[in-house]
């Protein structure tokens, strides 16, 4: 039995497990290794030696990792903003007035569909916003946005 002839497993499993690795990581790095792993792959089923499968596998992983990797991550990271997450990602989002405030207190919908207790920010004029007034959220303290109107 030619241990070779089944070398393609060995590159598919080596391909999937950088693939699950990069879903983990995402820095494009288990990617790159894994799609040179793909080219062994194939270099394994056109029945090539053990040793070119390793050769062309080596080359595509370092021509990934260092002529597509860098660009992919410049692409990525083009906008220059990162992604905010959590509080961060509400500050600034708008939304509408859903239901009454009474006293500055109410609630309101925010464009991604979150809904929320809110208090009319201190800073400015106090009113009850009415229901549909759009809004736009300053801060959060604890469960509650503190939010100001978007028609000013």
């Amino acid at each position: 039995m030619d241990l070779v002839q089944y070398a393609w497993i060995a590159w598919l499993v080596v391909a999937l497990v950088c693939f699950i690795i990069e879903m983990v990581t995402l820095e494009f790095t288990f990617l790159m290794i894994g799609l040179s792993s793909v080219v062994g792959l194939v270099s394994s089923i056109t029945g090539l030696p053990w040793w070119a499968q390793i050769l062309i596998a080596a080359a595509a992983a370092l021509l990934l990792l260092f002529l597509v990797r860098p660009r992919l991550l410049h692409r990525l990271h083009e906008s220059g903003e990162l992604n905010k997450q959590g509080i961060e990602a509400l500050l600034g989002m708008a939304g509408e007035v859903t239901r009454s405030f009474v006293r500055g207190a109410g609630e309101v919908t925010l464009v991604n569909g979150d809904i929320w207790t809110a208090r009319l920010s201190p800073a400015v004029q106090p009113r009850d916003p009415d229901v549909g007034e759009r809004i736009v959220v300053t801060a959060i303290e604890g469960a509650t946005a503190i939010v100001v109107s978007a028609q000013r």
